[in-house]
Formats: C-alpha cells, structure tokens, sequence
C-alpha cells in the first residue's frame, strides 16, 4: 500500500494555477514533516518546499519562492502545494514525501513517498 496518495495534477496554460494534495494512506504522518519533490524527463529529482510537523515552518526552492505555497491540515493528515504563476518549466512529475527529520531539504531523509502526480505547463 502507498503509504501516501498525490492528487490533483493535470495540463494548464503558462501563468495558470494548479492545488495538489497529499494524504496519508494507512498510517499517519502527523509529526513528520512533509515536502515535495519534482522530477522532469531526462533531470533528477529536485526539491521544491517543505513544511515542519510542527510551527509550520516552511522552505522554498528559489525556482518557486513567491509563486508555491505549502501548506498542511494535520486533521485531515493532508498537506498541499498551491502552485501559482506557473512556467513551462514546472513541468514535472510531482512527488510528496515524509520524514522524521525536523527539516529536511535532501530526498534521503525522507522515508515515505508518494507514487507522483503529472503536471504540465503548455506555452
């Protein structure tokens, strides 16, 4: 079982917004923080924002500063990425992650993955 499930990836238009999701699927990740990953063909996975289990401390690619938002319900185990004033080159497949690590910016120090949501920016 994928222990936590992305949502809400599609096809907009440069300068369109999109909402993902991701919840938790048979467990809880309510004191993990959680992140999100992006992966485009032919690049390797970089890291795009992440937000502390506790405080909301939050922390940006500077691709995506001033135009993403993370955010997380814990009551609803979910956490979101509002992606807004988006570019071709957001065009990837996104990944949301878990881990017990306060803050962690490196994909190795996330234990729980999600299995990643398309999104594609035409020009």
């Amino acid at each position: 079982q994928v222990p936590l499930v992305e949502s809400g990836g599609g096809l907009v238009q440069a300068g369109g917004s999109l909402r993902l999701s991701c919840a938790a699927s048979g467990r809880t990740f309510r004191s993990y923080a959680r992140g999100w990953f992006r992966q485009a063909p032919g690049s390797e996975r970089e890291f795009v924002a992440l937000i502390s289990w506790s405080v909301g401390f939050t922390s940006y690619a500077d691709s995506v500063k001033g135009r993403f938002t993370i955010s997380r319900d814990n009551a609803r185990d979910t956490v979101y990425l509002q992606m807004n004033s988006l570019k071709p080159e957001d065009t990837a497949v996104y990944y949301c992650a878990a881990s017990p690590i306060r803050i962690p910016t490196k994909g190795d120090e996330y234990t729980y993955w999600g299995q990643g949501t398309q999104v594609t920016v035409s020009s």
